[in-house]
């Protein structure tokens, strides 16, 4: 049997896609299971067994039309009987479709249904969409191809060249025990409006620092560095150090937030990737539902402050005050990691 995924166009959709490869690969052994996704994505499920082989596909860009057709005509090559589509997209599940497979499966939104042969109706309720983390989303595509429940929790491979290059980095920035580590995302490619304020990022890396003798490490992707590095300079620490200068592709990163002792971050992707390797986070929530990106970790503390215009999903905030994460403070993001701090040391001491 042959079955193409395609996968989502966002890292911590692809990391809350892994329950869902994992049941297709229990159910399906010997098959065949390709998986297209971003480029950049491909890296984070590398050293995993549920996918044969992966076809990487940029279809934004400059040449995007000829990269499509060359999916296309490789897609046919394979002969695939099955494609699971992983995206709300009218025009990925057309792309699925002319790869003549027997069975295109997704959800029947936008203009996906056109191209459908199975199509799951996405839940709603008063004629909205039902929030429902994307974990259980994607895994109702693996249950209609007949997969028993499969356990819900995140799962990501860190190979020993991740782990070597988490090494590489350690000694370059000259790091201390990863006990004595704290990370700290601000970003997120989402939008501004689930970014946090950088004074308060800056407040709160001095303070983990200076009053708390922990090493602050802020992450970043390859579009993120000036922002890291200038965030590191500013807090003029000699405990605040950033990955402006060192390889941030996904291979590192995972086996650097594997070891580390806890991850401060905004919703996105990282924090999904510590989910996934184990690492105890602190997630700040502004303008998303939280129950959209629910990935089932144990011990997670989310902050989120019940305002009436929270959550309006929108990338920038449409009041102009950005009040859900500005009136997210520096002290209760500390009391969050004295707590998460707390129940580490509880846990080491049973």
């Amino acid at each position: 049997m042959n079955i193409g995924v395609l996968l989502p166009n966002w890292v911590g959709d692809v990391v809350m896609a892994t329950p869902t490869l994992r049941a297709l690969r229990r159910r399906f052994p010997r098959a065949t299971i390709t998986g297209i996704a971003r480029p950049y994505l491909l890296p984070l499920l590398a050293g995993s067994d549920w996918l044969s082989q992966t076809i990487a596909w940029e279809h934004h860009g400059r040449g995007w039309i000829g990269r499509t057709w060359k999916l296309a005509r490789q897609l046919r090559r394979e002969r695939l009987d099955t494609v699971l589509v992983l995206r709300n997209s009218g025009f990925a599940a057309g792309i699925a479709r002319l790869s003549r497979a027997r069975e295109v499966v997704g959800y029947a939104r936008r203009a996906s249904r056109l191209f459908l042969t199975r199509a799951l109706a996405a839940p709603r309720e008063a004629g909205r969409f039902t929030p429902i983390s994307a974990v259980d989303y994607y895994l109702e595509l693996a249950y209609a191809l007949g997969c028993p429940p499969e356990p819900r929790q995140l799962e990501l491979p860190v190979t020993a060249d991740d782990r070597a290059s988490a090494d590489v980095v350690w000694q370059s920035l000259n790091l201390p025990d990863p006990r004595d580590v704290v990370l700290l995302n601000i970003g997120g490619a989402y939008g501004n409006a689930k970014h946090w304020p950088r004074e308060h990022s800056l407040e709160l890396a001095r303070r983990l620092a200076g009053d708390w003798g922990l090493t602050v490490l802020i992450l970043c992707g390859p579009g993120e560095r000036a922002a890291a590095a200038s965030l590191a300079a500013a807090a003029n620490h000699p405990r605040v150090v950033s990955l402006a200068e060192e390889d941030v592709r996904f291979g590192p990163t995972k086996g650097i937030i594997q070891r580390s002792r806890l991850l401060i971050s905004t919703d996105s992707g990282p924090r999904h990737i510590a989910a996934a390797v184990g690492t105890p986070t602190i997630t700040l929530f502004g303008p998303i539902d939280p129950r959209w990106s629910e990935n089932n970790q144990p011990g997670a503390i989310h902050l989120r402050l019940p305002l009436e215009c929270s959550p309006c999903g929108r990338r920038v905030c449409p009041l102009g005050h950005h009040q859900c994460m500005r009136d997210l403070t520096p002290e209760m993001v500390l009391q969050a990691v004295e707590r998460q701090l707390a129940a580490q040391n509880g846990r080491l001491a049973a």
